[in-house]
């Protein structure tokens, strides 16, 4: 079985990853809040953590991999939004959660296994805040209830500063409600025109950090193995889920391992309305950038590492998955090699795994390429259509860089076999054809005419024999 090495922000250090239980290996991640289009920085964790999910689900078997990811569809954003447009919550979140999911399928990310809606998980909420309550970490006041940042010990392990530091740092608000100032919302109060919910402390609804951890204990349970999201919201929201969790279940560890994404630039700074620079998904997709292209502009750079968005990667993406698409035609995914799993393996370098890809193209068996870039989430079935629009001409050659000063002999042979079944002349016609096979070149008639595919084991020297 590969080994696979992932960095735990935890621990500052890159560990073997030793799932809980190799038959349910669980993960969770961080999802949208559901009021608007995804812009690309909310993209990045889904390509990231769809990427790993793919390598689980291949090294553990599809069976036994659980990947949660939530959507948040109570929010004040959303509040905000419905308010403005006179449409109701229910039909904002629903149209918004469908946005998503087209998009990030479009990118060529697998939908989760699950996918709660915090709305439908609200007795479970109330039913952890009436337990923490208990256990004397929360207190009920004026209507809200908070949590006691500092009855547990280890707050803050996470992001590595103290509670202390924390409050000298970070604005803060200061509630009259709150014991300290580092204490944060479990529950709080609606008014008639907001969503709420029944609950012992009035009607309501619930803070943002509630909701992951009460999904993640009824889906994965009190320990799982992975927790994952964007580098923006270790603090501190996944500092809040760890205290409140393990507070409500100290029987178990939460997340064995975090993992964290860093975030997205454009040409080189930050996104941001005020720069002009900010840009949904949806966006690209309807000027003409192909989801593919993203993902694999998305993967050309380390999860952990700032990525930067530029026209000029976008671009020569879709240069090399045009090449890759031209060798992966018509060739059904094997299984990808081991060294390749491997190095993927090795904390999700996907970097390092796209520049192999070609080692793999040319180690010439295209079924392994396909298989390893399919490991990616590239060369998909459902995303790889787009590449045909470049292809219009009579005759179009799929082979490597390296095979591509044969294309003007292969053209020209393939037109000859093309006359030469024009001309009726069939006998002369299967002869060139089996000879071009010889030579690693597979002819066709198409609609268009004919076209040609130099497979990864031409052979140049019976090529140049049909001169």
């Amino acid at each position: 079985m590969t080994l696979i090495r992932l960095y735990n922000t935890r621990t500052r250090k890159k560990e073997d990853f030793k799932p809980l239980d190799p038959d349910n290996v669980r993960m969770y991640v961080c999802g949208p809040t559901v009021y608007d289009r995804a812009h690309l920085g909310n993209a990045r964790p889904v390509v990231v953590f769809d990427v790993l999910y793919r390598l689980l689900r291949h090294v553990y078997g599809p069976d036994h991999v659980t990947y949660a990811r939530n959507f948040t569809d109570v929010d004040d954003k959303i509040n905000a939004r419905a308010a403005e447009s006179g449409r109701s919550i229910g039909d904002i979140t629903a149209e918004t959660t469908q946005w998503f999911l087209d998009d990030m399928g479009a990118l060529g990310a697998l939908e989760p296994d699950e996918m709660p809606r915090a709305t439908q998980y609200i007795p479970q909420m109330v039913a952890m805040i009436e337990d923490l309550i208990a256990k004397g970490h929360a207190y009920a006041k004026e209507g809200h209830v908070l949590f006691r940042v500092r009855s547990y010990k280890d707050y803050g392990k996470l992001s590595g500063r103290s509670v202390d530091d924390m409050i000298a740092g970070a604005r803060v608000e200061v509630a009259p409600f709150k014991e300290d100032p580092m204490d944060f919302v479990l529950w709080k109060p609606s008014t008639e025109d907001q969503p709420g919910w029944d609950s012992p402390w009035g009607r309501g609804r619930p803070g943002w950090h509630i909701e992951c951890s009460a999904m993640a204990y009824e889906l994965l349970g009190e320990s799982f193995d992975i927790h994952g999201g964007g580098n923006d919201l270790m603090f501190p929201h996944h500092e809040n889920e760890i205290a409140q969790s393990c507070c409500a279940h100290p029987e178990g560890g939460f997340a064995q391992v975090w993992m964290h994404n860093e975030m997205l630039q454009v040409e080189g700074k930050k996104m941001s309305k005020s720069l002009g620079n900010f840009f949904t998904v949806h966006d690209l997709l309807e000027q003409g950038v192909q989801g593919e292209v993203i993902r694999f502009v998305f993967l050309s750079t380390h999860y952990r590492k700032p990525m930067d968005w530029t026209a000029e990667k976008a671009e020569q993406a879709r240069q090399t998955l045009i090449e890759f698409q031209k060798i992966a035609r018509g060739h059904t995914p094997s299984s990808p090699p081991d060294w390749f799993v491997s190095l993927l393996a090795d904390d999700l370098n996907t970097s390092l795994a796209l520049s192999a890809l070609r080692d793999v193209a040319e180690a010439g068996d295209p079924a392994q390429f396909v298989a390893a870039a399919n490991l990616l989430g590239l060369l998909l079935p459902e995303t790889g259509y787009w590449w045909k629009e470049e292809l219009l001409d009579t005759v179009f050659v799929a082979g490597s860089q390296s095979q591509w000063n044969h294309v003007p002999l292969v053209r020209s042979a393939a037109k000859k076999w093309q006359e030469l079944r024009a001309n009726k002349q069939y006998e002369e016609a299967d002869r060139l054809r089996n000879q071009l096979e010889e030579a690693g070149v597979e002819v066709r008639a198409v609609a268009a005419g004919v076209s040609a595919y130099m497979g990864i084991s031409l052979d140049p020297a019976k090529l140049e024999a049909l001169k």
